[in-house]
């Protein structure tokens, strides 16, 4: 699988995702999708993501487009998020990283003068005919979401 380009379509996966479910994007066709990566469950801009999309849920909707978060963290640590802060979308655990390297999100970081291998905040926008139509890399969480709701209600 390479990473999906702006207005070509993207690679069909299917990822286990919170609520007991497994989410496939084919079977989302119709609607149009966004996914956005994130480090870890419980981090201060993480929490705050979160919270600006599940802000922006109803908006979303409105313009028929269903969210996912996508982290490594495993789905009982997910469970715990996503009840604690009442997301109404569900969350994806991929500890394996398959749809962060199929996405191209995993990047070498910096922190406290260490480098690692971690997951660098990104958002795609899906349309309803799996067509990737926009991309938001390294993203700053203030005012994102916003961005990312004004380009959903455009397609």
């Amino acid at each position: 699988m390479s990473q999906p380009e702006i207005d070509q379509p993207v690679s069909d996966f299917t990822a286990a995702a919170t609520s007991d479910t497994e989410v496939t994007l084919s079977a989302l066709k119709g609607s149009n999708v966004v996914i956005y990566f994130y480090p870890k469950d419980n981090t201060p801009g993480c929490t705050t993501e979160g919270q600006d999309f599940r802000d922006a849920f109803a908006d979303f909707q409105a313009a028929n487009t269903v969210i996912f978060g996508v982290s490594r963290d495993s789905l009982r640590v997910h469970e715990n998020f996503r009840a604690k802060h009442e997301f109404p979308f569900e969350l994806i655990s991929d500890p394996d990283e398959a749809l962060c390297k199929l996405f191209d999100v995993i990047k070498l970081k910096k922190m406290y003068g260490k480098e690692h291998l971690g997951v660098e905040r990104s958002t795609f926008l899906i349309d309803k005919d799996g067509i990737l139509r926009q991309e938001w890399r390294k993203v700053k969480v203030k005012e994102h979401v916003a961005e990312v709701l004004a380009a959903a209600q455009a397609l």
